[in-house]
Formats: structure tokens, C-alpha cells, sequence
């Protein structure tokens, strides 16, 4: 148990049977009435965000998540294979937690799961991740930085807005929060 004066971002709240992460908080004193607590909190499994107030040193139930450091192995059918940095023991991850993460899974990355009793909540990948260029279409002479973008297909199969200017075999940086093209790797 925490109070609402307690609260952090990324915090994790177990509200009415379900997980909420603290995405953002603000403690509010108005001149008038009692202080309380505006928070926006992101469903762990589902991802919908959501505005909630609390009044302020209001208890709310915690949940421990318990954040580790994997290696991506394999995958197995439609799930995703991950093995514990430290432990050595692997544990399979059904594909809807991965979600979008799999766009930009290669073997052997390292990778956050966030574990809450026995059940994997969801993977965290780093900021930005490297990737080759399996297929685009070849450049013209004279496409420059400055011009346009064209589709590229990346070695894990997503496909990515890049520079006319990139052709087939090209490692790029790719942000893995919007999947944007944030420049060359040599």
C-alpha cells in the first residue's frame, strides 16, 4: 500500500483488478478545498490511458512489477522466446504482449520485461535500435538528404520510411517508439 502523496512516473497500481502504470502526476492545492492528486495512468495490458483524481494522501494498492534484463532468442510459433540475463532461464512470451516490439526484435537484443507474479506484462525495448536495409528501391542519381522518403524493408520484415538517397544493405537507426528513420549507421 502507498499513499497518493507517494506516487512516481512508472509507478504501478493495482486499481479495481487491473495493472495502471503512472504515466504523469501533478499534486494540486487550490486555494479553496481539500488538495488531491491529478494523474493520467496507462493500462500495462491493454495500453489505454486514462485521466484519474484522487484526493491527495488517498492509500491505492501497489503492484510489484519486477523489471529484468533479457536476451531475445527465438521464436517459437507465435510466441516470443526471452532468456534472464542473470538466471540463465528462459520464459516464453505470447505474442500479444510483445506487440509492436516485434518490429524491431533481433536475436540476441537486449531487452527489459516487465514481470508481475509469474506473468509477463510487457517488453521494453531501448530507445532506438540498429537495422539493415533488406529492400528498397535503388536510388537515383541526384536524390539528395533534403528530398523526400521512400518505403525500406528492414531484416526484421517492418517496413520504414527512409531517404532517397539509401539503398539495399544500409544498417539504419530506427526509433522504436514510432518506428521513424533517425539516420545512418556505418
Amino acid at each position: 500500500m502507498a499513499s497518493t502523496n507517494d506516487l512516481k512516473n512508472g509507478l504501478v497500481l493495482n486499481l479495481d483488478g487491473q495493472l495502471w502504470s503512472v504515466v504523469e502526476f501533478q499534486h494540486v492545492k487550490p486555494g479553496k478545498g481539500g488538495a488531491f492528486v491529478r494523474s493520467k495512468l496507462k493500462n500495462v495490458l491493454s495500453g489505454k490511458v486514462v485521466d484519474r483524481t484522487f484526493n491527495a494522501g488517498t492509500k491505492v494498492d501497489t503492484a510489484t512489477v519486477d523489471k529484468r534484463d533479457m536476451q531475445y532468442l527465438y521464436r517459437d510459433g507465435s510466441d516470443f522466446v526471452f532468456m534472464d540475463s542473470d538466471t540463465y532461464d528462459q520464459i516464453t512470451v505470447a505474442e500479444e504482449t510483445v506487440g509492436d516490439a516485434a518490429n524491431f526484435l533481433l536475436e540476441s537484443a537486449e531487452v527489459i520485461v516487465a514481470v508481475h507474479e509469474g506473468t509477463p506484462l510487457y517488453v521494453e525495448l531501448p530507445t532506438s535500435v540498429v537495422l539493415e536495409v533488406t529492400y528498397t528501391e535503388p536510388g537515383l542519381q541526384g536524390d539528395r538528404s533534403t528530398g523526400g522518403t521512400k518505403p525500406a524493408t528492414v531484416e526484421t520484415g517492418y517496413q520504414i520510411q527512409v531517404p532517397l538517397f539509401l539503398e539495399t544493405g544500409t544498417k539504419v537507426k530506427v526509433d522504436t517508439r514510432t518506428g521513424d528513420y533517425l539516420g545512418r549507421v556505418n
